[in-house]
């Protein structure tokens, strides 16, 4: 056969073109053109699409950020179809918002992206203690979210340029008194309201189900009494503290380490100082400041002819009443106690010495040390323990880049067992049983984690036992889980939750019994009011009494017509039985205290200012033809 080959090429050559083409024109192009179809058309903006694959990243890239700011959030509450909806409505919202910039030619320059990455939390998670920032790990965790370093910055310009659409209405944003005046009115209103609460479990005595009934409702609501599914896993996790465990330092590392670094490694040096203050802070005239200044200079003049009269001119001149009664004095301090301008004086002088005029945001200054605390030099041994501390921390952290590639690749490429990944990077296999698909009440670490136990519980992992994705729980932490053993959700038989079906139903049918009295006696007190001992006393009641009385009490109180008071009113509140009001008459309110008043004015301003820039996004939409083209969340039915 292969000697045909060699002998015939050309044949072979003219055959395989025959077989080949032909296929690749009918089902080559196909398969091109479905490689490169990212799902259908979910929505429409300014002619351009928005596609299945765009909205399931962003919806991941939602989930991630909410997770990491709410670690312990109920996972199916990120993943139901009202949550995905709302992420989509943010794509198109960000799409509108980057369409009405690029037409207004809304650009950033590079100075305002910088400052903007100056001040990102993230950007500033990520500095040491020298304000460096660390650019390895600023990689990994822009890497973790699917960006590089560009991309963050290129959506930090496009934010930036998409924010400058909307600035402008809001800053332009007018509520005349009259106006904020009028609504606040309505918002902070009083009504004198008596109250009459039938509570479920007054009624739960007289709720007395057969055995027949309980076993029905058991049988009819088979979802309340359900055990959860569980699993007994395993898993692995990498940390800073993980990989030092494997660090050997070498003598000579540790030897070079103290010599370029124990002054930096010692205790601090302190000064003692005394100063004179001519207070002029950030409210003060330019005339007052020259003033003060003017003062100082001539206290300075004073003191330099008479050193030792510092402290006494200190006591009679000094506006710091702190330090005036002591002659000045501020007692000892190292760096960073003080404000930078006078630390900066303070540290340049020798013992004895008086500085210039020194100025801050509190005045003039004049200072004297007095003292000066200079730490003893420690020896290499004395400081052995803080050296291996600190250079093993420093190479974990170089490393953990490396060893985090690792991991991932090792539980990924062997994923039928940890045991590789465990010897591989000499890390420890963790065990737990009982682990739910939600954090238990008082777990830690890994397994308080919804984004890890998410991925435990992944049909992947259930069904096949396999590890799971290497899971980032935190800075510098990444786990990796897998199940060992694992217990479907079961119904658990009826002896075994006979107690908890009873007290169900009678929880049902007296909150039943409850709403049943309490509309028998709204239609009772409307005909002929009630006695005395039958309803509270009045009280005014208000939006403000929503930690004292139920929300539902005090909406319904609140939408009552004024023209129709005195009136009555009643309130299913569900499970916790029924309210009848009686509301009688609206309380005027009492005038706010000024600071109050202003307060409430620019609040009333931001919200007419919101409102002013929702109306004009709406207008947004409609310029640049937003469409979204799949069906609404409506009572848990998902999108289409």
């Amino acid at each position: 056969m292969f000697d045909f080959v060699r002998k015939h090429t050309k044949v072979m050559q003219l055959l395989l073109f025959v077989l080949i083409v032909p296929s690749f024109v009918l089902f080559g192009l196909e398969g091109y053109s479905r490689f490169n179809d990212k799902g259908e058309v979910v929505a429409k903006v300014d002619g351009r699409e928005v596609t299945q694959q765009e909205w399931d990243n962003a919806h991941k890239i939602e989930v991630d950020r909410i997770r990491s700011q709410m670690p312990n959030i109920d996972a199916k509450l990120l993943d139901s179809p009202q949550a995905k909806y709302g992420t989509l409505e943010k794509v198109v919202r960000e799409r509108v918002l980057a369409a009405a910039a690029e037409k207004s030619q809304l650009v950033v320059p590079d100075q305002r992206v910088a400052r903007e990455l100056q001040r990102n939390e993230l950007v500033q998670s990520l500095r040491g203690p020298d304000g460096k920032l660390d650019i390895e790990r600023y990689r990994q965790v822009l890497q973790a979210q699917g960006m590089t370093p560009e991309i963050f910055e290129s959506q930090i310009r496009r934010d930036l340029s998409t924010r400058q659409v909307l600035v402008g209405v809001g800053a332009s944003a007018v509520a005349p008194a009259a106006q904020a005046n009028v609504s606040l009115g309505s918002y902070f209103e009083k009504r004198e309201v008596q109250l009459a609460r039938f509570e479920t479990a007054k009624f739960a005595a007289k709720v007395e189900p057969t055995d027949a009934e309980i076993e029905a409702y058991y049988k009819a609501n088979p979802q309340l009494f359900q055990a959860p599914e569980q699993a007994a896993v395993e898993y692995v996790m990498l940390d800073l503290a993980a990989i030092q465990k494997g660090i050997t330092l070498n003598e000579a590392d540790l030897k070079t380490y103290y010599e370029q670094n124990a002054a930096q490694l010692a205790s601090k040096e302190e000064r003692r100082a005394s100063h004179i203050l001519l207070a002029a802070g950030k409210t003060a005239s330019a005339g007052d400041k020259e003033k003060a200044k003017a003062k100082a200079a001539e206290l300075l003049a004073q003191v330099r002819k008479n050193p030792a009269s510092f402290a006494e001119v200190a006591k009679k001149e000094s506006q710091d009443p702190g330090s005036a009664k002591q002659g000045g004095d501020l007692d000892f301090f190292a760096r960073g106690a003080m404000t930078k301008p006078f630390e900066d004086a303070a540290f340049k002088l020798k013992e004895g010495e008086i500085s210039d005029v020194v100025e801050t945001e509190f005045g003039y200054h004049i200072i004297q040390v007095t003292d000066v605390k200079t730490p003893a030099q420690r020896t290499f041994e004395e400081m052995r323990p803080q050296l291996e501390a600190d250079l093993k921390k420093q190479q974990a952290a170089r490393k953990y880049a490396e060893a985090a590639d690792t991991f991932s690749n090792t539980v990924y490429e062997q994923s039928d067992s940890l045991k590789p990944v465990a010897d591989k990077l000499k890390l420890e296999i963790k065990s737990a049983t009982n682990v739910l698909r939600t954090p238990a009440p008082g777990a830690t670490g890994p397994l308080a984690n919804p984004k890890f136990l998410t991925a435990l519980f992944a049909p992947d992992s259930v069904d096949r036992k396999r590890n799971t994705e290497a899971v980032e729980v935190g800075p510098n932490q990444m786990v990796s889980g897998r199940i060992s053993q694992y217990t479907p959700a079961r119904a658990r038989p009826l002896a075994e939750v006979k107690a908890q079906v009873r007290e169900k139903l009678v929880a049902e049918r007296a909150a039943e019994l409850a709403k049943k009295e309490g509309q028998a006696k709204l239609a009772a007190w409307k005909a002929a009011a009630p006695a005395a001992s039958e309803i509270s006393e009045a009280r005014p009641l208000s939006r403000q009494d929503v930690d004292k009385v139920p929300r539902p009490i005090i909406e319904a109180a609140l939408r009552v017509d004024p023209a129709s008071l005195p009136a009555f009113t009643g309130v299913d509140l569900g499970a916790d039985g029924y309210a009848v009001l009686k509301i009688n008459k609206v309380l005027p309110r009492e005038a706010p205290v000024p600071a109050q008043a202003q307060a409430e004015q620019q609040q009333y301003l931001r919200a007419w200012a919101s409102a002013e820039a929702v109306s004009y996004y709406n207008t947004l939409k409609d310029r640049y033809k937003a469409q979204i083209l799949v069906a609404k969340p409506k009572d848990g039915v998902p999108a289409q």
